[in-house]
């Protein structure tokens, strides 16, 4: 899988398949990607009735021994969690050693639903395609999918699938899906980020015990972000690097011009006492 590009330069969570939500009796893994630092991270979780734990502390199977089906860690973590049940349902993050955590939390739901839908859980870049599907636990051909955003319907789908091609932010919302006479979904939020504007990491509110947020979603819209502008910050590196380099080689050559100068004023002071004696 490609790394998306803030984690390229950020520490992130990702998760495959890339949902939040799932059946039982299904799997998924983790991965905490960091490009840039040596952190050693660990995978958490906190759910309602286990409390905080560490990956291989009562769920899941860290990366030894488990192939990692989520990106390449050049630095992190990855856990899998083999065969999912309700109480895997939680909010998830990395943490290193030293208390720092990851630019973003997952809140992942196991759902008793008959429905789900797999929506991406990073933000999408404004202009980038994405294709949201709902899934029925018990398959069948004769299904008609229906999509809705904020709660009001969208579009209708004999495939289960809903394209959009060219995201913006008024795309931005808790989508939700559901099947005639089978069910609905719950609802997952789907973050867009405009093309040069900061790009946000969404601390998720924590989950519930059913698997919802406080606002009965299960991926609320984010209370709190981390925002970095990193095409900016890109931006006054490559500006600012020659005139850093200029400095400091101007630096130098005014250190040894000084430096030939006080050794020629030396040897001249040496041929004045010679000659006075």
């Amino acid at each position: 899988m490609q790394l998306p590009p803030f984690c390229l330069m950020l520490s992130c969570l990702q998760v495959s398949p890339d949902q939040s939500q799932f059946f039982r009796y299904t799997s998924f893994s983790l991965s905490c990607e960091d490009q840039l630092n040596g952190a050693d991270w660990m995978l958490k979780r906190k759910t309602f009735g286990g409390g905080v734990r560490d990956c291989g502390s009562g769920w899941g199977n860290t990366a030894s021994g488990v192939s990692c089906t989520v990106g390449t860690t050049a630095s992190g973590a990855c856990c899998t969690v083999g065969t999912t049940y309700p109480s895997d349902t939680g909010l998830y993050w990395c943490e290193s050693g030293d208390g720092r955590r990851s630019n973003n939390s997952i809140n992942i739901t196991i759902t008793d639903r008959p429905v789900l839908l797999k929506c991406p859980v990073l933000p999408l870049s404004e202009g980038s395609e994405v294709t949201l599907h709902c899934q029925a636990e018990s398959i069948s051909s004769n299904h008609t999918f229906d999509f809705q955003r904020d709660g009001l319907f969208i579009a209708s789908s004999r495939t289960g699938e809903m394209t959009i091609r060219r995201v913006s932010k008024s795309d931005e919302g808790l989508y939700s899906c559901s099947i005639p006479e089978v069910g609905e979904s719950v609802g997952s939020w789907l973050t867009v980020e405009e093309g040069d504007s900061l790009w946000n990491f969404p601390l998720q509110e924590e989950s519930t015990g059913n698997g919802t947020g406080r606002n009965g979603s299960s991926s609320a819209p984010p209370a709190a972000s981390y925002q970095v502008s990193v095409p900016r910050l890109m931006c006054h590196l490559v500006v600012g690097t020659p005139f850093l380099l200029s400095t400091i080689l101007l630096g130098l050559i005014y250190r040894d011009r000084n430096r030939a100068a006080r050794t020629a004023a030396q040897r001249r002071g040496s041929k004045d006492v010679v000659m006075e004696i």
